[in-house]
């Protein structure tokens, strides 16, 4: 293919997706649905607009798998890992197994053969992380019980992930079922590969990320972030290993230290890029009228594979002691199939070992759970109800905290500049502001950000402001400051709030709101202007 071919579908892809997400974001619907449909509408199975063979696309489409695993490896926690302990390893391997195995036996009756049944089975048996995370930051549900026991299923999901990729090449191997040699071997090459991804995280995260830090440089960042990608793919593949595991691995390695947020803020524009292109050319892959030739069945499975996912989920977190009405509810929020459940599908589609006919019936079920995943994730959170079922073992003792921390509202001229020397004191620093575009730089520094009203406790929550011991309120409007201060004095009765407040009529009703210390640009502007002039009247 020329350059112009390649040009041509690359821009039809990209601006698919384009006008897809705008849709999906004014009506609040998955972008990940919305850019498989769009891809089904350009493809061939609709326009036709890429007439051309579409190995390039294809493989800027690994690139986007590359870059999504590689993301998911960014927000892993080996710390949360360990605090999580019994809901990681029981709940999450009770709903693995009690949603792939029903859905591999059922792919059996259907005609699947045993290797794409149980393929069939583990992919739908996984949940979105991004999605479900992300609705459980908005609503501030992160540091609940319900809400840490279903980011357990989901990080059991998560590791889950690094045998499912290994299994593809393996059960595609001569059309046969693998002996139980072959299965122990991939046991041993999954723990192998996860104690050397630890050992790397510790090297890593002790010798290397600390000259980065001092070096202050993003564009060192970026060129290490993404050459470790590609080294670690690419010794993936020479390991005869998916190059997936490698992408998936060097997220984890450079996860939980100083500079993961800067990486994700850099490389986010690219990922989100990558990844339309990712799942529009998957899209491309499935026929729309394949639907008129058996509603029927997929209306059931799309109504099944709910149901089931629902009840394992529910079933699972019963197990760790959740309350049957919030477990429920928490199994809505995670019955949706997950955006990994599609690069698996595809890999068994792409290694033949998945029909053509099946891989459309597989793509339309999991499109139409995440279509209607906004709805489930509203419904679910709304059945847990508002309880605060927050554990006492959870809740953070902010005296005992072994690293200081604070947050600054208002990233102004003062707030910039407070940030930075709070920084410099080696304060953990968190900046929430209204605007995004005072935040980015910030952002690419590796700063903990957030775009939002202060005077929200939802936003305040998503910052994690229930964990700081200081906060600097440092808003333009005095009315504003005054009604943060009270939503932070409610939300953090111990922590110590200043206030820069322009006015010092204000000063009074601030303090009465819950600010340990106010500080007014009159008082601290007129001060020096007094003594200037008394000592210009004393030299005259």
């Amino acid at each position: 293919m020329d350059v112009a071919n390649l040009i041509w579908e690359l821009m039809v892809v990209v601006t698919a997706g384009a006008v897809s997400a705008t849709i999906c974001r004014r009506f609040g619907l998955s972008l990940l649905a919305g850019y498989l449909v769009v891809g089904a509408i350009v493809g061939q199975g609709g326009l036709n607009l890429l007439v051309h063979p579409q190995h390039e696309v294809e493989l800027v489409a690994e690139a986007g798998a590359l870059f999504l695993l590689f993301s998911v490896g960014i927000e892993f926690s080996f710390g949360e890992l360990r605090k999580l302990g019994r809901f990681f390893l029981i709940a999450g391997a009770v709903q693995m197994v009690m949603v792939a195995a029903p859905l591999t036996v059922t792919a059996r009756l259907l005609g699947l053969g045993p290797q794409a049944a149980l393929l069939a089975g583990c992919a739908g048996a996984l949940s979105s992380t991004v999605l479900v995370f992300r609705a459980l930051a908005e609503q501030g549900e992160l540091e609940s019980g319900h809400g840490r026991r279903a980011i357990a299923v989901l990080l059991f999901q998560d590791v889950a992930l690094v045998p499912l990729l290994m299994l593809v090449p393996l059960l595609t191997g001569d059309g046969q079922a693998p002996d139980l040699t072959a299965y122990a071997s991939l046991a041993l090459n999954s723990v192998l590969y996860v104690a050397a991804v630890i050992v790397t995280h510790f090297v890593v995260s002790r010798w290397i990320v600390p000259v980065i830090v001092r070096m202050r440089s993003v564009e060192l960042v970026v060129l290490f972030s993404v050459s470790l990608l590609g080294l670690m793919a690419l010794a993936a593949y020479k390991l005869e290993m998916p190059p997936a595991i490698g992408a998936l691995a060097a997220g984890i390695v450079l996860s939980g230290n100083r500079i993961s947020k800067q990486i994700d803020s850099v490389l986010l524009p690219f990922r989100e890029t990558f990844a339309a292109v990712f799942f529009v050319s998957l899209g491309m892959l499935l026929d729309p009228k394949a639907f008129l030739s058996e509603p029927i069945l997929l209306t059931a499975g799309f109504i099944g594979i709910i149901s089931l996912k629902t009840i394992a989920a529910a079933v699972a977190l019963r197990f760790v002691g959740l309350a049957w009405s919030k477990a429920v509810g928490m199994g809505l929020v995670l019955s949706q199939v997950g955006e990994f459940s599609f690069l698996l599908v595809s890999r068994g589609a792409a290694a033949g070992l998945i029909s053509a006919t099946d891989y459309n019936r597989m793509l339309f079920i999991g499109m139409a759970t995440l279509l209607i995943t906004p709805g489930l994730l509203r419904l679910g959170l709304r059945w847990v109800g508002d309880a605060d079922d927050r554990e006492s073992g959870r809740t953070p003792n902010l005296a005992d905290s072994s690293r200081r921390n604070a947050l600054v509202i208002g990233l102004g001229p003062i707030g910039s500049q407070i940030a930075q020397r709070l920084e410099l004191h080696g304060v953990d620093v968190s900046l929430l502001d209204l605007s995004p575009i005072n935040l980015h730089p910030f952002a690419q520094l590796g700063f903990t950000t957030c775009a939002g009203d202060a005077r929200d406790p939802n936003t305040l929550r998503r910052i994690d402001a229930t964990r700081k011991k200081l906060a600097v309120v440092c808003v333009p409007a005095d009315d504003v400051a005054l009604e943060v201060v009270r939503s932070l004095r409610q939300l953090q009765p111990e922590m110590s709030i200043v206030v820069r407040c322009r006015y010092r009529a204000s000063m009074a009703a601030l303090e009465r709101a819950g600010a340990n210390s106010v500080v007014s640009e009159e008082i601290e502007a007129s001060e020096p202007l007094i003594r200037l002039c008394e000592e210009a009247l004393a030299r005259g």
